[in-house]
């Protein structure tokens, strides 16, 4: 199957800010990534984790976000070619 022009681009973005991201982050998406695959993953992460991953989401419910345009203006070398 063919993948998307706009999937490429979306992927080489990822991979882009991944390669920049710290720890904190690095950890949430390689949890996301064990959902994906099946795994139980929840259950083997650290307490730290667990806790880290509460926090953001309770944020994000209390609107505590910020766009990814805000991201990119106050990170712009994440984003280079």
């Amino acid at each position: 199957m063919m993948e998307s022009e706009a999937i490429k681009d979306i992927r080489e973005e990822v991979k882009r800010y991944i390669d920049h991201a710290d720890e904190k982050v690095v950890k949430m998406e390689y949890a996301m990534l064990e959902v994906d695959a099946g795994n139980d993953w929840w259950e083997t992460m650290p307490d730290s984790i667990k806790k880290e991953v509460e926090e953001a989401l309770s944020q994000a419910d209390k609107g505590e976000v910020i766009s990814l345009a805000e991201v990119k203006k106050k990170h712009p070398q994440w984003f280079t070619k």
